[in-house]
């Protein structure tokens, strides 16, 4: 019985010096810190595209990427996506250029008036995000047929998950 006694006592002395070492080394390394400050780090991207411009100017698209503190100058992958208005399944890419200072950039060119929207997509510490802007272009143009399509998809989808009452239609 003793001898039970004295190795219970003993384990919990163990138990102790082991947790005692291990504060001891994370106060010593600040590594655990740091290594919490990392996780805790966000992708961010801030794309700064003119809202407004006239057909047949060049847009200047510009990206600067962060992750924490820290500008991100080897991105994976950064392009930007460009499409008309109710138009995404006709969008285009375009490679942003690298300028190594946490900055990609690239243009492009409308021919007409519109409302477009930029997208740019951004890869890096495996992380990705994709902010969007929209920019008018010209006068911008007539969309109302867009909009009643998107209004018509909601409706029919919330239709789908709803009995009908055609009294009230």
């Amino acid at each position: 019985m003793q001898k039970k006694l004295a190795m219970f006592i003993l384990l919990i002395m163990l138990s102790f010096g082991l947790a005692a070492c291990n504060g001891n080394a994370e106060t010593e390394n600040n590594g655990s810190t740091e290594d919490a400050e990392e996780e805790l780090a966000v992708l961010e991207v801030d794309l700064q595209v003119n809202d407004s411009i006239e057909a047949g100017e060049t847009l200047d698209l510009l990206a600067e990427v962060t992750y924490g503190d820290e500008i991100v100058t080897d991105a994976d992958e950064v392009e930007y996506e460009i499409w008309e208005k109710g138009e995404k399944d006709d969008s285009y890419f375009l490679e942003a250029d690298n300028h190594e200072d946490g900055t990609y950039t690239a243009e492009t060119t409308f021919d007409k008036d519109g409302i477009y929207h930029v997208q740019v997509h951004v890869t890096a510490r495996d992380m990705h995000t994709m902010p969007e802007q929209e920019v008018t272009v010209g006068e911008g143009g007539d969309y109302s047929h867009v909009e009643e399509e998107e209004d018509n998809h909601h409706e029919e989808m919330d239709h789908d998950d709803m009995h009908s009452d055609d009294d009230e239609h």
